[in-house]
């Protein structure tokens, strides 16, 4: 049966409508993650933007102060911190070039065999000097790249500038062409927000701040290099499962071998019962349980994440799992295509 002028009209109009959905897909690819990270920055500032709101009547004001904020939180930090940890790399470095790695072996494995000793040493040298060898490619793909970052960091503040001023604008343009139901959209707005804020807020900003305290309890104990060990402190707190001791407990090891005893005991003290339990203070207070977000899959999301999407990785990978989990466990329950179907 020949087709009717409506059925063209209708593959034609769906037929550049796919080509504009792939063309907008190949524009924004190489920005995608600017963008996310720019209504990331846009949700976690949001309470800030609201309360300054009530101050200043002004959407355009305040938004362009969110973004002074923002340029003032990332820049200001950087500029003082990175001649000081990329000083701190290279005496690392040297330090553990000059490091006897059998002598801290023979200590550490008293009993164990000459030949496991000196396997077990050529195996730390090399993967000290992998590690090295690693910071370094970075810095200097750094610096190669930084025409790059800055014209995506230009894009991260376009977009949490619009983001903030236009937020009830978006709000109401995303629920128009949601396909889902008012009534479940309503749920699903909710659960998405517990999930972002137990994510974001519950591993994110717990794990930064955790990482201060243990930098703090670095300087206080007179640990050298301690604003490198401070940032590394700070990924490893927002890891679940993982946490800050992966940092202190090497260094409260590596004070043991160096004969400081007392310093080591104070430093373990510190740490394993004000640093380690800041997590378990804040998040009850800062997080709504009800997101029962499994510390499974946010450390696969943050881990996985990490690879594909880097540093942005450790929001998107896990948020990306609890929400494909919130649709099947929405399948299993047989309630997945109700989110679709008209209100009664």
């Amino acid at each position: 049966m020949p087709l009717s002028n409506k059925d063209i009209r209708r593959i034609f109009v769906s037929a550049v409508l796919l080509f504009l959905v792939i063309a907008a897909f190949l524009i924004i690819r190489p920005i995608v993650l600017s963008i996310f990270g720019g209504l990331i920055l846009a949700y976690i500032f949001s309470p800030i933007y609201k309360i300054v709101y009530r101050t200043i009547h002004s959407r355009n004001t305040v938004a362009t102060l969110m973004c002074i904020l923002v340029l003032l939180i990332i820049i200001v930090p950087l500029w003082f911190t990175i001649p000081i940890i990329i000083q701190q790399i290279f005496d690392l470095f040297n330090l553990s070039q000059n490091v006897d790695f059998s002598q801290v072996v023979s200590k550490v494995f008293p009993s164990a065999t000459p030949e496991f000793n000196e396997r077990l040493t050529t195996i730390i040298i090399q993967f000290t000097g992998n590690i090295a060898s690693t910071i370094f490619n970075f810095f200097i793909g750094l610096l190669q790249s930084l025409p790059t970052l800055l014209l995506n960091l230009a894009v991260v503040l376009f977009v949490f500038f619009f983001s903030l001023r236009d937020q009830e604008n978006l709000r109401e343009f995303i629920s128009g062409i949601s396909p889902f139901r008012k009534d479940k959209e309503t749920v699903l707005v909710t659960r998405f927000k517990d999930i972002t804020s137990s994510i974001i807020y519950g591993y994110i900003i717990v794990g930064i701040i955790q990482g201060l305290a243990l930098g703090l309890g670095l300087l206080i104990f007179g640990v050298p290099k301690a604003l490198t060990l401070t940032i590394l402190g700070a990924f490893a707190s927002m890891l679940p499962m993982i946490g800050p001791w992966f940092i202190w407990i090497p260094v409260t090891l590596s004070m043991l071998i160096a004969g400081n005893v007392g310093v080591a005991v104070a430093f373990a003290v510190y740490c394993a019962f004000f640093v380690s339990t800041i997590d378990n203070i804040l998040r009850p207070y800062i997080v709504s349980r009800k997101a029962g977000v499994s510390s499974v899959i946010v450390l696969v999301g943050m881990i996985g994440g990490l690879f594909v999407f880097n540093i942005m990785g450790l929001i998107l990978g896990p948020l990306i799992l609890a929400y494909l989990i919130l649709f099947l466990k929405a399948y299993k329950d047989g309630t997945l295509s109700d989110m679709f179907s008209p209100a009664e």
